[in-house]
């Protein structure tokens, strides 16, 4: 098993409902492409460093999965590029 760190930002102007709705949704694009979620971080709203398509800020959130290959990574990848949720993520393997 391979382990990964996957940190992203939710656009500030979502509601509360709005903001756990989107959570859930990623988090089922995880479990649904056999990844295992070993930890969810809700980091909070933090200022951004620079301006990211007109935001100033954002809700950081950080996953840490485990997946037998990469087709977890590659759908979440595909997903969070085409969201309007999303402002920025990262996705990273974790060196053991």
């Amino acid at each position: 098993m391979t382990k990964y760190e996957i940190m992203f930002i939710l656009r500030p102007t979502l509601s509360e409902e709005e903001l756990k709705t989107a959570l859930e949704k990623y988090k089922k694009i995880v479990t649904d492409k056999g990844g295992n979620l070993i930890d969810v971080k809700e980091i909070g709203q933090q200022e951004l460093a620079y301006e990211i398509k007109s935001f100033k800020t954002g809700f950081y959130y950080l996953f840490e999965i485990e997946a037998q290959d990469d087709q977890v990574i590659k759908e979440f990848d595909r997903v969070a590029l085409i969201s309007d949720d999303i402002i920025r993520h990262l996705i990273t393997k974790k060196e053991i």
